[in-house]
């Protein structure tokens, strides 16, 4: 039975979108059958970070009404074996997710997917509520900000009270931690909190520091997950951060500030 994986936050903006592609996109390319379904009724935007939004017929909710099967709504990735995207719709109200219509979706992807990565709104709206409701495993995106860090332990409170394995007494949700837009520099110079203040309030196991960094802009733009673009510092710290979910020991980077040299400095090279 396939493991369902919520990516969530209490802030918006804090790269859980992104980060759904690249967890997909990277289980996907170490040969797991993977699929990622956006929650965001009426936002939909994962399709466009995923570059198949030209390629959608049908989605979440016409699955959900019964107006088409799930197999026509799945769209498959057209880079990388294994990895199908289910899009939500732009025009339905969130009210259209229904606990019933939802678990009778995760039911058929659990038989045929490794991996179900929601990706969640941000908030407890009914949408984020029903994303994380019926996760096994958790992974709280935050920024090193005080609000940010303040939501996400107010999102921890929900998961332990609200998601279907609290309701029956299950094993708890195992929950992560990834913290995005992550720059050394501004935390040393203390306009950022450090990553030992966020793990303090938050006090979950820590799985991945993205770095600031202009290629996700760049992926996003062009419809390709990050973590596709090896050569970037946030396409190595998504990769690194999927190698340690699956178990292996992989070194945090990214999280002391680096010292380039004057030609790199001259240059402005992205990263």
């Amino acid at each position: 039975m396939g493991q369902i994986i919520v990516m969530t936050s209490g802030k918006g903006g804090v790269g859980k979108t992104t980060s759904s592609a690249a967890f997909a996109a990277g289980f996907a390319l170490r040969g797991r059958k993977t699929v990622v379904i956006d929650f965001d009724v009426g936002l939909r935007n994962l399709d466009l970070v995923m570059g198949c939004e030209r390629r959608v017929v049908f989605d979440f909710i016409n699955v959900i009404n019964g107006e088409a099967k799930l197999a026509q709504a799945l769209v498959k990735d057209k880079r990388i074996e294994n990895l199908y995207i289910l899009p939500t719709s732009q025009t339905r109200d969130k009210d259209a997710l229904t606990k019933e219509g939802v678990e009778a979706v995760m039911d058929e992807l659990r038989k045929d997917f490794e991996f179900i990565i929601c990706d969640s709104p941000a908030g407890i709206e009914r949408g984020a509520l029903m994303a994380l409701y019926f996760a096994d495993q958790a992974i709280i995106v935050t920024n090193p900000e005080v609000s940010s860090v303040r939501d996400s332990d107010r999102i921890l409170g929900m998961l332990a009270a609200r998601s279907r394995r609290a309701e029956l007494g299950l094993a708890p949700v195992t929950e992560h931690l990834l913290l995005t837009r992550y720059d050394p520099h501004r935390v040393e110079r203390g306009e950022m909190m450090t990553l030992d203040d966020v793990l303090d309030i938050l006090a979950i196991p820590l799985l991945g520091v993205i770095p600031e960094s202009p290629a996700v802009l760049r992926a996003s733009n062009v419809g390709l997950p990050v973590i596709m673009d090896e050569s970037s510092n946030a396409g190595m710290a998504y990769a690194d951060a999927v190698a340690r979910f699956l178990g292996e020991n992989v070194e945090h980077r990214f999280v002391k500030p680096t010292r380039r040299g004057l030609f790199s400095r001259l240059l402005g090279r992205p990263v």
